[in-house]
């Protein structure tokens, strides 16, 4: 035969080759959609299959930043924070590849991680992000990780107003993106991704993040070593009116008061102590903050997921948090893995019925199902709580019992003992509010002044009892009143039962205290100069005190 003819028969085959292989992809990606969707999936998501078929797919350096991130920038006039609530013009600013300071610790810096890891998917959730921030994500990610490990970035757009915000990014190596056809909020959409996963390990990230130096080794070994772990990285600061990139304390656990707000509780001086042989050591925590996180696929379904009856955002870090303790898994931070998250002061989306509500309601479908009888005590901190309908919880009851979970009073005492449980003597509790102060210690002891200080909602010199003996205590501490004249400074001294200066009572709603054996009230008009007094009742707002927590309504 003669060459010319071998040569045309060759590249035939090739291109008989490319075909079939393009088909064979397409049609692998498509079932992807149909999977994790139910149905045959969306325009967009079936566009983004057809770019991977064809190889219309760019490394992400090849990416025109400038096009996609131009459409929608912030024009002259314009509130920079109205979009996204963070300052979109200080993002659009930055390269998609921007360096960040290594903020990990000399030890993670010198440290050699294992390379047969497996491979992990990110999952990443979205509706009407800033372009700019949502590309940053998905470079940090490719950048940043070894590419065996990534196994693909799935983008779930959760109805955005411009589906091109996702779609153009299904152009970028190992992006894959899926759209909703309506609104489903946070977790039935990373539920989505979670379903159309092909890697053995999730991570879910938000879309406003910048992962650091090796941040994904360390993360996804600790999940190698043990299918139950949830592991999540240290939360650095990116600040949302500079996008300066700010590394946060490796101090730090996630925790909560009563009104099950989520908080950073710093360590004890006992567990600081106990971290100096290892600062690198992984740190148990009794929860976390939900929106980076890493764990086993196969334990994710195990585990329930998501609550699917949980709407927008809100309380999922909360009932996940628990159900992996009570449930036989564990939370953990690990320090030497580092990704920034913008921390924005308020939401720059809409919830059906007020945030407010969705938050209380996705809250209250945790409490009812995971906190046995001591929801009672968030219902105390959060008395409009109850009047929000929270929907049917069987399937979340059935699944506890089914995965023979542990009761929560096993969580408080053997994962967050730092919670402190009212005593069943105590009427109020928790901290004594003055506006954004509150009552302090300030440190001293037996004998010493009490002021106040700005609350900071980590209990310590804040953290007060009203007992039905009518005693405020702090510890075995109670504030006394020296003399029952007008101007009398109060002195905290060890509790006596039967002492008549140290006997108080709630008046006026439960809005101020009240001496009983001199009806003078707690007043702060001199706290800056000396301490608290008593001093005839007013309607004075330096006599204004709230408990966070008062037990009987």
């Amino acid at each position: 035969m003669p060459v010319s003819q071998n040569r045309l028969i060759y590249i035939l085959y090739i291109f008989l080759y490319i075909y079939i292989s393009s088909i064979l992809l397409l049609l692998s990606c498509i079932e992807s959609v149909r999977g994790s969707a139910g149905y045959l999936g969306d325009f967009v998501s079936i566009y983004a299959c057809c770019l991977v078929a064809c190889r219309f797919i760019l490394r992400w350096q090849d990416f025109d930043q400038d096009a996609y991130v131009g459409a929608t920038m912030v024009r002259s006039g314009q509130d920079p924070y109205a979009r996204n609530k963070f300052n979109q013009v200080e993002s659009d600013k930055l390269r998609m590849d921007r360096s960040i300071p290594d903020t990990r610790h000399d030890q993670c810096q010198r440290k050699q991680w294992r390379i047969d890891l497996p491979a992990t998917s990110v999952v990443i959730t979205f509706h009407n992000e800033a372009r700019s921030a949502l590309l940053r994500t998905v470079v940090s990610v490719l950048k940043k990780s070894p590419p065996h490990l990534i196994k693909e970035i799935i983008l779930v757009d959760d109805y955005s107003n411009d589906p091109e915000d996702g779609a153009l990014l299904g152009k970028i190596e190992k992006v894959q993106v899926l759209r909703n056809d309506r609104r489903e909020g946070l977790m039935r959409s990373r539920v989505r991704g979670a379903d159309a996963a092909q890697a053995k390990v999730l991570t879910f990230l938000d879309s406003h993040c910048e992962c650091n130096e090796h941040w994904l080794e360390p993360l996804l070994e600790r999940v190698a070593e043990d299918k139950t772990r949830v592991v999540s990285p240290i939360i650095d600061v990116i600040n949302m009116d500079n996008f300066q990139y700010v590394g946060a304390s490796a101090d730090l656990k996630g925790g909560f008061d009563w009104n099950l707000v989520f908080k950073w509780d710093y360590m004890t001086p006992e567990q600081r102590r106990a971290r100096q042989g290892n600062p690198v050591a992984p740190i148990k925590t009794p929860m976390i903050a939900g929106g980076l996180f890493v764990m086993n696929k196969s334990y994710f379904e195990e585990l329930g997921k998501y609550d699917m009856m949980m709407d927008v955002w809100g309380g999922e870090n909360l009932e996940i948090s628990f159900r992996v303790w009570q449930c036989g898994g564990s939370l953990e931070i690990i320090p030497c893995s580092r990704v920034g998250h913008v921390f924005r002061k308020q939401h720059p989306y809409t919830f059906p019925g007020g945030s407010g509500t969705v938050f209380a309601r996705n809250t209250r479908r945790a409490a009812e199902v995971w906190m046995d009888e001591y929801k009672n005590f968030y219902y105390a901190a959060v008395p409009s709580a109850r009047n929000v309908p929270y929907g049917n919880i069987q399937s979340r009851m059935e699944l506890r019992k089914r995965l023979s979970c542990k009761p929560f009073k096993w969580y408080l005492e053997n994962v967050y003992p730092e919670l402190r449980v009212p005593d069943h003597q105590d009427i109020a509790f928790g901290a004594l509010q003055q506006g954004t102060n509150c009552l302090d210690t300030l440190g001293h002891f037996a004998d010493g002044v009490v002021g106040v200080y700005e609350c900071h909602n980590a209990g310590g010199n804040q953290e007060w009892a009203l007992t039905k003996d009518k005693s405020v205590k702090h510890m075995d501490l109670c504030l006394t009143v020296v003399d029952r004249a007008p101007g009398s400074l109060i002195k905290l001294q060890g509790c006596r039962e039967n002492d008549s200066r140290q006997k108080w009572e709630q008046i006026e709603s439960n809005s101020k205290l009240r001496h009983v054996g001199s009806n003078l009230c707690l007043d702060s008009r001199n706290a800056k100069n000396g301490g608290l007094t008593v001093e005839i009742c007013s309607p004075s707002l330096s006599q204004q005190w709230k408990f966070t927590l008062n037990l009987q309504q």
